[in-house]
């Protein structure tokens, strides 16, 4: 059975950093390029970066550009989710992802991705 696992969400002040991890289960996460999401209540879900299976390619949208930053450890089947100023805008749950292709589209959306973890959570507020 193939699984993502999230975690790393908490409740930070605004300004802080977090570091969510995607762990694969049941499967090796370095034949697919993964992605990280976030879902805010009443929000539709957004795709926020991309890493291509080998890890030599990244992508990020506008949004975050500059401010979060993705990475892989294929050895220890992980994905990471560097967030750094954050602001109560980012409270949200967020999701990884796998697609079954290697590599990053232009746009990251979540019809892309086939195996979705069940979300931490991340909140921003003093």
């Amino acid at each position: 059975q193939y699984q993502l696992v999230e975690s790393g969400g908490d409740l930070v002040q605004p300004g802080g950093s977090l570091r969510l991890s995607c762990v694969g289960s049941g499967f090796r996460l370095h034949y697919y390029a993964m992605a990280w999401f976030r879902q805010a209540p009443g929000k539709e879900r957004e795709g926020l970066s991309c890493i291509s299976a080998g890890g030599s390619n990244t992508n990020y949208a506008d949004s975050v550009k500059g401010r979060f930053t993705i990475s892989r450890d294929n050895s220890k089947n992980i994905v990471y989710l560097q967030m750094n100023s954050l602001k109560p805008e980012h409270t949200a749950v967020y999701f990884c992802a796998a697609t079954s292709l290697t590599y990053c589209t232009r746009s990251i959306v979540a019809s892309t991705y086939s195996t979705w973890g069940r979300g931490t959570q991340v909140t921003v507020s003093s």
